[in-house]
C-alpha cells in the first residue's frame, strides 16, 4: 500500500488530497480523500482506477496535479501488465519514448500538463498516430 498527497487544480489554492493505492487480490484499488468525501475505484491497472477517479473529479472542475493526469503522459501496455500501471511515459509527438521518459504516474513536477481523461487520450492517440507517419 502507498500513500501520496496529490494538489488539486480548480480547487482552492492549497487543496489537496490523500491517495491510497492498493493491491486487492487481483484489482488494483486507489482510495481518493478530498474535501471531507471518499471517492473509491478498482480496476486492472492503477492507471484505469485513478481515470475512473479523475472523471469523478471532472464533475467538480477538479483536476489532481500529478503525472498520471498530465496531457503527455501515457502507460504503455507493458507497463500496465508489468508495473499494474503505476509508471508511465512522458511522450514527445514524434519521438518514441525511452525509459528514461518512465514517471511514477502519483509524483508530481514542474512538467506536468493538468489535463481532462480525454484530452489525455486524444494527445496520446496523436502521438500513436505521429509514430506511423515516419
Amino acid at each position: 500500500m502507498s500513500e501520496h498527497l496529490i494538489h488539486l487544480i480548480g480547487g482552492s489554492n492549497d487543496e489537496n488530497a490523500t491517495l491510497t493505492a492498493e493491491r486487492k487480490k487481483e484489482a488494483c484499488h486507489i482510495t481518493f480523500q478530498y474535501r471531507g468525501q471518499s471517492i473509491e475505484s478498482e480496476a486492472d491497472d492503477f492507471f484505469d482506477a485513478f481515470c475512473q477517479i479523475r472523471l469523478k473529479l471532472e464533475q467538480h472542475g477538479l483536476i489532481p496535479l500529478c503525472y498520471g493526469a498530465s496531457l503527455n503522459v501515457f502507460p504503455s501496455g507493458m507497463s500496465r501488465s508489468m508495473g499494474s500501471g503505476l509508471r508511465a511515459y512522458r511522450l514527445t509527438v514524434g519521438r518514441q519514448a525511452l525509459t528514461g521518459d518512465l514517471v511514477s504516474i502519483f509524483d508530481s513536477g514542474p512538467d506536468v500538463i493538468p489535463a481532462s481523461v480525454a484530452n489525455q487520450k486524444e494527445y496520446f492517440d496523436s502521438w500513436l498516430a505521429s509514430l506511423k507517419v515516419r
